[in-house]
């Protein structure tokens, strides 16, 4: 029998160091409730996690990897108890708690937050044995942290009023004058803090400054999510929207392909625009629950996990024997930036640009 009952969401307390203080300005909500199951194997929410639960504290959406982590509890009898929010802010909160977290493990929208916490000496070192099993790149060298999924960056676009879009090979792209208020853009989520860093690392410190002024001065549109952006290119709202490319999927599976007006644009070139970055997890230093974290790692990685993520999430798995989503070119023959994804963990940095430029 599953339970679901809703706790109390922890609060971000005032941050003190200013790479922090912006993570958290452009993390994501805090208002999202923290959750979980009671299920086989007890996983549990309530006022607080209880002594010897796995604490997760989780940058992947609620709706997304909640029957996910249900599964996880039950197949590895592991008591989970988790705490939902944007990955900037989680990363930022992780920070300011340091040794005193609560969390045993961050399961991660993207490799920039994970990163983060790697650099700043946040996260215990995997066994080899474990980052070892997924794809080439898609693990940090030094072992703090493992990817889960993948997802692409494309432009969807709307067949009729951006064709063009259809041959579109660069991010630059959008920049064109005829596009002044028809670009929408999430600009708290943290896949378009990664596009960004990316950015960052590809043009440099100057190009990423340039390239966002000119962005901002052809009026984009905000949206609160990538699922807000693809439905209001749907809709004609806007022409372009910046997305990962499950946001399509996902549409599509729920309304019938027949039923999306929207298209999407893999950019198939070395190309911020095309960065493939991952979900991922990283184990808490300190954690005294390093065996649980370790074993819901491995299960995150396994094949039930990696078939969820293919068939649930549309998104790549990262373990070699999975297939694709269905429609999807494979993770291996797909073009992309070249950037290390261990250097998408400049997230302050990202952040304050963005702050400084107007895009927040």
């Amino acid at each position: 029998m599953n339970l679901r009952r809703r706790r109390t969401p922890l609060l971000v307390t005032a941050l003190a160091a200013s790479a922090v203080l912006a993570l958290a300005a452009c993390g994501g909500s805090a208002n999202q409730p923290a959750s979980g199951a009671t299920g086989a194997a007890g996983s549990s929410t309530g006022a607080a996690a209880s002594d010897g639960d796995l604490v997760i504290y989780s940058g992947r959406n609620e709706k997304l990897v909640s029957p996910l982590l249900d599964q996880l509890a039950a197949a590895t009898g592991v008591t989970v108890s988790v705490r939902y929010a944007g990955s900037s802010e989680l990363a930022a909160q992780l920070l300011e708690e340091g040794d005193a977290t609560k969390a045993d493990l961050f399961f991660s929208q993207d490799a920039g937050a994970l990163g983060a916490l790697g650099a700043a000496g946040r996260l215990e070192t995997l066994d080899p044995a474990v980052t070892d099993t997924v794809v080439d790149g898609y693990a940090d060298p030094a072992d703090l942290w493992v990817g889960t999924s993948a997802r692409a960056r494309v432009v969807a676009y709307h067949p009729e009023q951006a064709p063009e879009a259809a041959q579109m090979t660069t991010i630059d792209a959008v920049l064109d004058p005829r596009y002044k208020g028809k670009v929408g853009f999430a600009p708290s989520n943290a896949s378009f803090h990664a596009f960004v860093t990316a950015l960052r690392v590809t043009k440099g410190e100057d190009g990423a400054r340039a390239w966002l002024e000119r962005f901002r001065a052809n009026e984009p549109k905000a949206y609160d999510s990538n699922v807000a952006v693809l439905d209001g290119v749907d809709k004609g709202e806007v022409s372009l929207g910046l997305i990962n490319h499950y946001y399509w999927f996902e549409k599509a599976a729920e309304k019938g392909e027949s039923a999306v007006t929207a298209k999407i644009r893999f950019l198939g070139s070395d190309d911020p625009g095309a960065l493939i970055n991952v979900a991922g997890v990283g184990v808490l230093k300190g954690t005294d629950q390093k065996e649980a974290a370790t074993k819901a790692v491995s299960y995150l990685l396994g094949p039930e996990a990696q078939k969820y993520f293919a068939e649930t999430t549309f998104e790549y798995p990262v373990v070699d024997g999975t297939p694709a989503p269905a429609g999807l070119p494979a993770l291996k023959d797909l073009r992309s930036s070249s950037v290390d994804l261990n250097k998408l963990d400049s997230l302050d940095r990202t952040l304050a640009l963005l702050g400084e430029v107007g895009l927040t």
